[in-house]
């Protein structure tokens, strides 16, 4: 424990230590133990589903009367709401995570470093998160499932605007580990004002990692504001090229759905490229489509001059790095693939890019040369997901370059360490002159240990 953590409340700094105790006692679980406590926290919420959908409803109360004041945007409140359908999903999915591998004890390299001195690189979990996220309830149960899974524990905290739905899924949750019993209940905790926050951001050397999973202004409060290492992302500046080559009804369908699909995400498209050899036939149609979805149109001067008629608002040099996360979209004519990839070098986020193009050779460049998290051809941002990557669920979309990267699984809450088993060996032996010579013979990660 750091100095820090001396100045956090005694209530805080026991919920956050009776975590960190739980975390290491369910790293000796079994992959049965876990998937047990899921299928009990997903039977649970089955059974309090009435009460769940109520204290959704309460949340949803607050928040419209929010709206009304202009407090909270429409947005938000949409990403809020829970629905019997909705709440059967995220059941499933935590049910999901059950069926998804064992993230934890895979030996990833095995080595024989000389006769009977076998080392093994083992993943195994972080430790404790301390995860932020705004108003969607969803998050909450994806993370916790997550995080037992892969045998870490977690610190939740959840906008004000889902407080009441959050306490009801957190007191779900743990009941649920307290009566299936292998899993500690204190291995999933949830805190609920924001003086809370701060305190967790001062628990360096007990909190492992903070995951923010929120807006820009969120990521960069707590990334200026703790010790501890923090993985997510600060803004989701997505880009769809329209390359020359490329089909109009393909980008439009593409342009649509990455748009008005959830325009709240992180993976819709907030700028729109085109080459300037379309501009004049394709601008007219890409303006009727979004205009009929209800989507406001911004452009360069060139976009503009191409539909003076709809007088468009002109997007300044400097807001093409602007994450609307609504109903309205950037357009910029470029000149070439070049021009298209530096732009989106400059204003991007590094979160997701797409080339629409039927030119293989144009859509290989831009596949190689941008350096996002999620780089497509001819399909919509929206797919860079955890769930439809396959992981399961995801705790959230990282553009870090280090350790986890895009959307963050079950891999992305592991690390490994290593594992020497020897027969007395020591290394004095491997030195000077006579020194034995190491094998350092890869050997297959599954099977015997080849220890002779």
């Amino acid at each position: 424990m750091n100095a820090s953590a001396a100045f956090v409340s005694p209530a805080i700094l026991a919920l956050a230590q009776a975590a960190k105790d739980a975390s290491r006692a369910v790293a000796g679980s079994t992959l049965e133990e876990r998937n047990r406590a899921l299928e009990a926290i997903a039977q649970a919420m089955e059974r309090e589903s009435n009460g769940i959908l109520a204290a959704n409803a309460e949340d949803l109360r607050l928040a419209r009367a929010g709206l009304q004041r202009g407090e909270i945007s429409g947005s938000l409140v949409e990403r809020l709401k829970l629905s019997p359908e909705k709440l059967a999903s995220m059941i499933a999915a935590v049910r999901a995570v059950a069926l998804l591998p064992d993230p934890i004890g895979r030996v990833l390299e095995r080595t024989l470093l000389d006769n009977g001195l076998v080392l093994e690189k083992v993943s195994r979990p972080l430790g404790l998160l301390a995860v932020i996220f705004e108003a969607r309830p969803e998050a909450l149960t994806q993370i916790a499932s997550l995080a037992i899974k892969s045998g870490n524990a977690a610190i939740l905290k959840p906008g004000r605007e889902v407080e009441q739905t959050a306490r009801v899924l957190v007191k779900l949750i743990r009941g649920a580990l307290r009566d299936h019993g292998a899993i500690p209940e204190a291995l999933i905790a949830g805190v609920h004002q924001r003086t809370d926050v701060d305190e967790v951001l001062k628990l360096e050397g007990i909190v492992d990692l903070v995951i923010p999973r929120g807006g820009y202004a969120l990521v960069k409060h707590v990334q200026s504001s703790t010790r501890i290492p923090v993985l997510g992302h600060s803004e989701g500046v997505c880009h769809i090229y329209v390359a020359a080559g490329a089909q109009f009804d393909m980008a439009l369908g593409i342009i649509d759905d990455a748009k008005t699909d959830c325009p709240a995400a992180c993976n819709s498209v907030e700028t729109v490229l085109v080459h300037e050899s379309l501009a004049q036939s394709f601008l007219p149609l890409l303006y009727a489509r979004m205009t009929k979805r209800g989507v406001r149109m911004r452009g360069c001067a060139a976009t503009r001059a191409v539909l003076a008629d709809a007088r468009l608002e002109a997007v300044r040099d400097d807001e093409w790095h602007t994450e609307y996360s609504d109903l309205i979209l950037a357009v910029k004519v470029v000149s070439s693939l070049e021009e298209a990839m530096e732009h989106i070098a400059r204003y991007g986020s590094g979160l997701t890019d797409a080339i629409i193009t039927e030119d293989e050779q144009a859509a290989r460049k831009f596949l190689e040369q941008v350096d996002s998290t999620g780089v497509y051809h001819n399909c919509s941002t929206r797919f860079n997901d955890g769930f439809r990557y396959g992981f399961g669920a995801e705790v959230g979309i990282s553009t870090s370059r280090i350790h986890a990267r895009g959307p963050v699984g079950l891999d992305g809450l592991t690390t490994y360490k290593y594992i020497l088993r020897g027969r007395g060996h020591v290394a004095h032996d491997y030195q000077g002159p006579d020194a034995k010579r190491f094998l350092h013979q890869r050997l297959p990660v599954s099977g015997p240990d080849q220890t002779k």
